[in-house]
C-alpha cells in the first residue's frame, strides 16, 4: 500500500529531524560533564557497576507494570477507544487503530503527550517551591510521568503495552529519549534496527538493557537542577520562591517535551513501515 501526501509529509519530517539529532555534537560543559562521569564510573569494579544496573533495569520494569495496571493506564485506553470509534465507529480493538489515518493518531497522541507536558510543568513549579516531600521525590516523578507518557502515546497508535514485547520497547524507547542529546541518534538507529529484523513474536528478543553510564548522565543532570532550586527558593516575590519554581517548571516541561517528541515520531515511523 503507497503512502498518502500527509504520511509522505511526515516521512520527510522524521528523516529531518533525524538528521538534525545527528549533527549535534553538544557543548564543551557537557563532554567534560560526561568524561568526568564516565571516569568516575570506571573507577568501580564491574561487577559493583553490574549489579546497581541491573537493579535499576528492574526497577524500571515494576515502574512499568504497577503504571499500566493502574485505573488510570486502563481509563485512558478506554478514552483512546471512545475517541477511536468516532472516527471509525466499526473500531473495537487498539490493533484496529491501523485503519485510522495518521493524522488521526496524531491527534490522539498529541492529547496524551499535551496533558503530560503540563504535568510535567506542575511537577517542576511544585518541586521548585522547596516542599521537603515534593522536592526529594521529584526525580520519581518524573520518571513515572515520562514512563507513562511514552506508554500513553504508543497506546494512542494502537499498541498494546501490557504485551512484554510492546513493554520493553517502550521501556527501550524511554532509554532513548532521556539519553544525552549527542547519544540519541545512534539509540534512534538501534530501535529502528530492533524493528526491521523483528519477527512477530511475544517476548522481546533483543538487548533489553536500560540503564547504562551514557543514560546515568540525565539523572545526575535532574540531581543539579534540584541544587539549583536550593539554592534560589529562598529567594522570595510575594512570598513565592518564582525564580525555583520556574526552573522546575521549565526544566521538567524540556525533559517531557523531548521524551514525547522522540516517542510520537518511534510510533509514527511504525506505523509507516507497517503500511508500506
Amino acid at each position: 500500500m503507497s503512502w498518502s501526501e500527509r504520511e509522505k509529509e511526515v516521512y520527510e519530517d522524521i528523516t529531518t529531524w533525524r538528521k538534525e539529532l545527528g549533527s549535534f555534537r553538544g557543548h564543551d560543559l557537557s563532554m567534560t560533564f560526561s568524561r568526568w562521569l564516565d571516569g568516575s564510573f570506571k573507577s568501580l569494579p564491574p561487577t559493583v557497576k553490574e549489579e546497581v544496573f541491573a537493579k535499576m533495569d528492574a526497577a524500571l520494569f515494576h515502574l512499568h507494570s504497577i503504571i499500566q495496571g493502574s485505573h488510570l493506564h486502563k481509563d485512558t485506553v478506554e478514552r483512546l477507544l471512545s475517541t477511536a470509534k468516532a472516527f471509525d465507529e466499526k473500531i473495537s480493538f487498539l490493533h484496529e487503530f491501523s485503519c485510522l489515518r495518521i493524522d488521526q493518531l496524531q491527534y490522539m497522541a498529541i492529547q496524551q503527550s499535551g496533558r503530560h507536558k503540563l504535568y510535567s510543568f506542575i511537577q517542576g513549579g511544585i518541586a521548585g517551591t522547596g516542599g521537603a516531600v515534593a522536592f526529594s521525590t521529584d526525580l520519581l516523578a518524573m520518571t513515572i510521568l515520562n514512563i507513562r507518557a511514552i506508554q500513553f502515546v504508543a497506546t494512542a497508535y494502537g499498541r498494546d503495552v501490557q504485551t512484554p514485547y510492546e513493554m520493553t520497547l517502550s521501556l527501550k524507547l524511554f532509554h532513548a529519549a532521556t539519553l544525552p542529546i549527542r547519544y540519541q541518534a545512534e539509540a534512534w538507529d538501534n530501535l529502528i534496527r530492533s524493528l526491521e529484523t523483528h519477527e512477530i513474536s511475544y517476548f522481546f528478543n533483543g538487548n533489553d538493557e536500560l540503564t547504562n553510564e551514557r543514560w546515568l548522565e540525565g539523572p545526575v543532570k535532574q540531581l543539579f537542577k534540584s541544587t539549583a532550586i536550593s539554592m534560589f527558593r529562598k529567594k522570595k516575590f510575594s512570598d513565592l520562591p518564582i525564580i525555583s519554581m520556574s526552573i522546575g517548571a521549565f526544566s521538567n516541561y524540556q525533559l517531557t517535551r523531548r521524551v514525547t517528541d522522540f516517542a510520537e515520531k518511534f510510533y509514527q515511523y511504525r506505523f509507516l513501515c507497517d503500511k508500506k
